[in-house]
């Protein structure tokens, strides 16, 4: 278990603000293990071997688009950063899906049917080849695999040979917010070709697809306890040296990570986090991007090494401060809702905020 002690708490998405200030709190008594410090030039976080140089603008958009709530972000093997965004449904035209070269430099954009429901994002490499995955909620309420230009690969809806959703919720594009509705969120890989994909605002079951995006069986679900969820966001395969293989869940509202074998029995909890949203590994570390204003990083062991731009205390403070910008301090995060390793050790984090915010850690 992780030394990581923060009071645990149910909270939703739409509660989510209304229980920031109260959370807030309880993170600001542990000890906030990351530190910021600012030159002229630049600002720095965290401490000892975790120590990052930010870079608040890394991607920049053209003029002719916009920003629309950033939510999760990918690399590809040349060092291209997708971004996805929630998007408005009312502008089909405009697309969900940004890229950047590695300089933080526009690339290309598109996903304009992601509008309005824009989530997952992940980059998966398949023989000489590499795919995006992505999943959308909302009033899209799907999944896709899609090359790395945008074109569909093959895109599918609620598996409702699984028994779990209400009729007609395969051809659905309102989100009832309910345990029989699907509402995907983020993905994980399988060795075997197959992959997994959390319906985090659904059903909140974990659904295992074959290689060819097959449904083939589900864990988890809603509920107190081992191996039952509350809002189950995010998740990733732990292949870390040392460890054996698993499964770990953000189980979001619950703030804690679940971590299941491969084949999706429980094994044990980790507490202690703010509103965990996914999950990233590289060499012995895994991050854990935190809602409640922090990126968490662990070592091999799930002991915590670092919280990296802790800004709770902000959050605490200043209603609504999403959506102030002008209030956003240079080193601290306000929503973290996906980040991503760099082959390097960098990390790029996506933050749930209105006009967008893509951060470069650039690590030192």
């Amino acid at each position: 278990m992780t030394t990581h002690q923060i009071p645990t708490r149910q909270s939703s998405r739409r509660q989510f603000l209304a229980a920031t200030a109260a959370g807030a709190a309880a993170i600001m008594a542990a000890p906030a293990i990351a530190t910021a410090s600012r030159t002229s030039r630049e600002t720095m976080i965290g401490e000892g071997a975790h120590q990052f140089r930010v870079n608040h603008a890394f991607a920049e958009l053209p003029d002719k688009y916009s920003w629309q709530t950033t939510h999760n972000v990918a690399l590809d093997n040349a060092g291209n950063l997708y971004v996805i965004h929630e998007g408005r449904r009312e502008l089909k035209d405009h697309p969900s899906i940004f890229v950047f070269d590695p300089a933080g430099k526009f690339v290309r954009a598109f996903g304009s049917q992601f509008q309005g429901g824009g989530h997952g994002i992940e980059v998966r490499q398949e023989g000489s080849e590499e795919f995006l995955y992505v999943a959308a909620y909302q009033q899209v309420k799907a999944f896709a695999k899609m090359t790395l230009t945008g074109e569909t690969v093959w895109s599918q809806k609620a598996p409702m040979e699984s028994g779990l959703y209400a009729p007609g919720e395969h051809i659905s594009t309102e989100a009832t917010w309910t345990r029989e509705g699907f509402l995907p969120t983020n993905f994980a890989f399988l060795d075997d070709g197959g992959f997994l994909l959390a319906d985090g605002y659904g059903t909140f079951k974990i659904h295992r697809f074959d290689k060819d995006a097959k449904w083939v069986s589900c864990f988890g679900g809603a509920g107190e306890g081992e191996g039952k969820f509350n809002t189950a966001h995010g998740l990733w395969i732990d292949k870390r040296a040392g460890r054996e293989p698993s499964i770990v869940v953000t189980d979001r509202a619950h703030n804690t990570l679940q971590i299941f074998t491969m084949d999706g029995v429980y094994r044990e909890t980790l507490t202690g986090f703010g509103l965990p949203a996914n999950v990233d590994t590289w060499q012995n570390l895994m991050l854990v991007p935190e809602l409640k204003a922090c990126v968490t990083l662990l070592d091999e062991k799930n002991q915590v090494v670092a919280r990296l731009g802790l800004g709770v205390e902000r959050l605490n403070e200043i209603k609504d401060l999403r959506g102030q910008p002008d209030k956003w301090v240079d080193g601290q995060f306000v929503h973290p809702h996906d980040a991503c390793f760099a082959p390097n050790g960098d990390i790029y984090v996506a933050e749930w905020v209105g006009t967008g915010r893509v951060t470069k850690l650039e690590r030192v």
